[in-house]
């Protein structure tokens, strides 16, 4: 059991000295997180809207 103490302690030591984030700085951090992949969400769907109209009124203009 010696063994396992001895590779997990520098993981231990490590987390130890990390700055970790106050929860104000943590749900700020998150709300701007949600907001952008929104953001990059609609700007994908609405880039998806116009190229499927794009691309049928292309297929409606050369097929028919």
């Amino acid at each position: 059991m010696k063994w396992l103490k001895k590779k997990i302690q520098p993981y231990i030591d490590e987390l130890a000295k990390v700055e970790w984030p106050s929860w104000d700085e943590l749900q700020v951090n998150t709300v701007t997180v949600l907001v952008a992949s929104l953001l990059l969400a609609i700007v994908v769907a609405i880039m998806d809207f116009v190229f499927q109209q794009v691309m049928t009124f292309l297929y409606q203009l050369f097929i028919t």
